[in-house]
């Protein structure tokens, strides 16, 4: 997700639809073999934003994580805000280098990912030099702690969601890819592509010259259902909701909600759920774009997760929620892509409170974890 929930969403404001176009429109005529063994995907994951994405970031209680691992996630994917860092200021990088190495301790593997701040956003987009630095210093110095951790079970991926187009985004990468291998040698790189890290972007994004790496991208498809009822901005999203999952223009209450949205004069709303259902709402649509996207693996010859994915739960039914869920995760599952769900306990969230064991939704957490059929 972005630097908050509310610019996760606004950098998403161009995923209006189910299979955005093609994944496989770049591909090339065959992948590079590589020599070296590829690197373990991490799968079964969290992202647990809001501890080392903000100043006053609060960490989960052991006995939430221990409770974690013991339903059975592996790994935790951790927003870091490279803002935040400097090399002088040790106070911050050993709180992150004590926080990743207890989260190893408990038994998971971490996404180190740099998150990057609306500041930083900002000045990617209006002064790439000046971006550009301060991301490779944040990674200077945030390379100097991951350098001190296991290298089997520490992830550094290189920014999320690059808001950059995709010839400023591949200079870029390479340049953090060599300050990252400046100080880890061995640990494996992940990158998605820009500027939303759509499963629809990654066609025209080649991989790093490295073996050890990683391709990344977010699932939120179709948003009108995943992200109905936020309410940050002036989206057309925030005045959408009752949407189930599946669903099909025909289906009655896609047509009630059109109806009531076209009775207020909403023609914007109304016009975005039918230009996502051009593409019906259906698992097998979901797994036919998983299918592509190992195609593009097994062309490119390079590993792929899914580190984000989820379905807001303001006004979401929740049978529809979790049968989401549920498709979205074995359709990565079914064609060999790592997964990490968004999010531990905010608007995304399967928990009421990272600081305590009572409040886990249950039913959610069967649609991430358990491999028996239904919703």
């Amino acid at each position: 997700m972005g630097r908050s929930l509310r610019s996760t969403l606004l950098s998403r404001r161009s995923a209006l639809k189910l299979a955005g176009g093609s994944i496989l429109a770049a591909l090339p005529a065959a992948g590079a073999a590589r020599a070296a063994a590829k690197p373990i995907v991490p799968s079964r994951g969290i992202n647990l934003p809001g501890w080392f994405d903000r100043g006053d970031g609060v960490a989960p209680s052991e006995p939430v994580l221990e409770k974690l691992r013991q339903l059975g996630f592996q790994t935790i994917r951790l927003p870091i805000n490279g803002d935040l860092l400097s090399a002088g200021d040790t106070t911050t990088l050993r709180r992150i280098e004590a926080g990743v190495a207890d989260l190893n301790r408990l038994g998971f593997s971490v996404l180190a990912d740099m998150h990057p701040s609306e500041s930083l956003h900002t000045a990617l987009r209006q002064d790439f030099e000046a971006g550009s630095q301060r991301a490779a210093e944040a990674w200077m110095a945030l390379g100097s702690v991951l350098a001190n951790l296991s290298d089997e079970t520490v992830y550094a991926e290189l920014l999320n969601e690059p808001p950059l187009r995709n010839d400023a985004w591949l200079q870029l990468r390479q340049r953090l890819a060599e300050v990252l291998r400046s100080k880890c040698p061995n640990h494996t790189l992940i990158w998605g592509p820009s500027p939303s890290q759509g499963i629809w972007e990654i066609g025209e994004t080649p991989p790093l010259a490295d073996d050890n790496q990683i391709a990344a991208i977010h699932f939120y498809s179709p948003t009108a259902f995943t992200h109905q009822c936020e309410i940050w901005d002036a989206s057309p999203l925030a005045r959408i909701s009752n949407l189930p999952f599946p669903a099909t223009i025909e289906t009655s209450r896609v047509q009630q909600s059109i109806g009531k949205l076209r009775a207020a004069g909403d023609e914007q709303a109304a016009s975005l759920i039918e230009e996502q259902l051009a593409t019906p709402w259906t698992e097998a649509a979901i797994a036919a774009e998983f299918m592509k996207l190992r195609r593009w693996s097994e062309t490119y010859d390079c590993p792929v997760m899914m580190n984000e994915f989820g379905v807001l739960n303001f006004c979401v039914d929740a049978e529809s929620r979790r049968f989401w869920v549920r498709a979205v995760r074995q359709a990565a599952e079914s064609n060999k892509i790592g997964w990490a769900y968004w999010e531990l306990d905010q608007g995304f969230g399967i928990i009421r409170s990272r600081g305590s064991i009572e409040g886990f939704d249950d039913a959610m957490i069967a649609a991430l974890l358990d491999d028996s059929n239904g919703g």
